[in-house]
């Protein structure tokens, strides 16, 4: 085998021109140089490549951390707001148990909602009102003990809710019980006139003996107009022996009241009235010495001095 290699050149006529011999080792050490060259260019090429890839990789996970870590910190800041309105809410809680205490004081009405012992609040049956959340944490640390209180004043806040609507439920049934007693309460005087005789004792007009009077009897011109003095339903209009025309009207609550003597009724049995209403007219109907007003008022059917009724 040849140890030397001639390359010829020709010309365009095909005549030799140029005739170049260059060794076997020197061409195999060439080709060594070149595939070492390209090798090395390749593999330069391709830790490039990889180190760019990895720097993409890094700078996208950056992004990534960054992104989660402004979700995070959001997340954190919306807990310390809604930890914010937790103590808000248990602050108008409180204040709403202030505010019912009140009312009952000034309605003097106790709480008898035998289901809820209270003397200091409404939070844990009775307790007083849960510490506030703390809110100032730093946004780079945990929130997880936060969240965990902010659960357990949840809890503490349902629990009172509940507690304060069942008191507030007591205290409307309460109200709305003294608003019927006080609308059935006969408080004003039935007629404009002068007390001619009160209730008790006294000597009768009919007789030399004393007798006891049930009733008021006001003095009054015939005619003078005679009102409800509470509302109630008309449970008797018409005649009645020894008083005459008479209208007894039922308050509910065990009261009810009696105008007897009348001139003239204006309302009919089972007719609804309003304290004011007018029912009659003042006559001398029945067993009378002149033209006045008998009035009772009695309490689970015993009657009692109408005067301690009267407001004015």
């Amino acid at each position: 085998m040849p140890e030397n290699i001639s390359f010829l050149v020709l010309n365009k006529t095909g005549s030799l021109r140029k005739q170049v011999t260059v060794s076997k080792t020197f061409i195999i050490l060439g080709l060594a140089v070149f595939m070492t060259g390209f090798l090395g260019a390749g593999f330069i090429l391709y830790d490039y490549v990889q180190k760019q890839k990895s720097l993409y990789e890094k700078t996208e996970v950056e992004k990534i951390v960054a992104a989660q870590a402004e979700e995070i910190s959001n997340q954190r800041k919306h807990i310390q707001i809604f930890a914010s309105k937790i103590d808000l809410l248990e602050s108008e809680i409180d204040k709403l148990n202030n505010f019912e205490k009140k009312i009952r004081m000034i309605a003097e009405l106790e709480n008898k909602n035998e289901n809820k012992v209270e003397p200091e609040g409404v939070f844990g049956i009775g307790g007083p009102m849960p510490e506030d959340l703390d809110t100032k944490i730093a946004l780079e640390k945990p929130h997880n003990e936060l969240i965990g209180r902010m659960y357990q004043q949840v809890q503490h806040i349902e629990l009172a809710a509940l507690n304060q609507r069942e008191s507030f439920e007591t205290l409307f049934d309460s109200l709305e019980h003294q608003i019927s007693l006080m609308a059935s309460t006969p408080t004003i005087p039935p007629t404009k006139g002068v007390i001619t005789s009160t209730f008790g004792y006294r000597e009768s007009p009919f007789s030399e003996h004393r007798d006891f009077h049930s009733g008021l009897d006001i003095g009054a011109k015939t005619g003078t107009p005679v009102k409800a003095t509470a509302d109630g339903i008309v449970g008797f209009a018409g005649k009645q022996g020894f008083l005459g025309k008479l209208v007894i009207i039922d308050h509910g609550h065990g009261m009810l009241t009696r105008y007897g003597h009348l001139s003239k009724i204006l309302i009919n049995e089972g007719d609804t009235v309003k304290r004011g209403d007018i029912v009659g007219e003042v006559g001398n109907t029945g067993r009378s010495t002149g033209s006045h007003l008998h009035y009772e008022v009695h309490l689970n059917g015993v009657p009692v001095n109408p005067q301690k009724y009267f407001l004015n």
